[in-house]
């Protein structure tokens, strides 16, 4: 049976690029972004999905979205989310973590690369506020309005009325990965899932 993969947000990427679990023929993508110039299948926002009927999606990739929102919109877009997931739908979302960003901003080292990205170098102040490189060219998509840490992206999503929710911080790698279940699920299952879907 073939289930339906929303890429949020997905830029230039594919479905290649998300994570493993959904690399499977049986997962078809739809992607949808706010910016034409990366051909998506639909136009819209994290806001506005109003292209995406109501209970229609198996599954949603959303990778470093979240954080360019405006703090009072997260809980538009969480809605949007749960509005167009089936049921038993999921939503797998990353974006950066502060609370590691910011051990290194305390340590002084604001612009300094904290790892090599293939767009370059990437600073704290990058991650925090967005890709000074991008933003300079003119894409001011790229800003970043808001941010979590692991704790903040489980009650934001929890508040949002996901039933079931894990995630797991990566210092390492300045993210957090996280899996929120339209209906409830066992310890079990949500940590299966999450082995699955995230890609670690």
């Amino acid at each position: 049976m073939t289930r339906t993969l929303l890429h949020v947000g997905c830029g230039p990427q594919r479905k290649s690029s998300t994570s493993p679990g959904f690399q499977s023929d049986d997962w078809q993508e739809l992607r949808l972004d706010i910016d034409a110039r990366v051909e998506p299948d639909l136009i819209g926002t994290m806001t506005n999905m109003s292209a995406v009927a109501d209970a229609s999606i198996d599954a949603i990739y959303s990778s470093h979205n979240i954080e360019h929102l405006y703090p009072h919109e997260v809980p538009l877009a969480l809605a949007e989310f749960r509005r167009v997931l089936k049921p038993d739908g999921f939503a797998i979302i990353t974006c950066p973590d502060l609370q590691s960003v910011c051990a290194l901003v305390a340590k002084g080292q604001l612009t300094d690369p904290a790892y090599i990205s293939p767009a370059g170098p990437i600073s704290p102040l990058d991650i925090l506020y967005g890709l000074r490189t991008s933003m300079a060219q003119g894409n001011l998509y790229m800003s970043h309005r808001c941010g979590f840490t692991d704790k903040t992206m489980n009650d934001t999503l929890r508040a949002a009325g996901f039933p079931i929710v894990a995630s797991v911080a990566r210092p390492e790698s300045y993210d957090i990965w996280a899996i929120a279940s339209n209906s409830p699920r066992d310890e079990d299952e949500i940590r299966a899932l999450a082995s699955q879907y995230f890609r670690l």
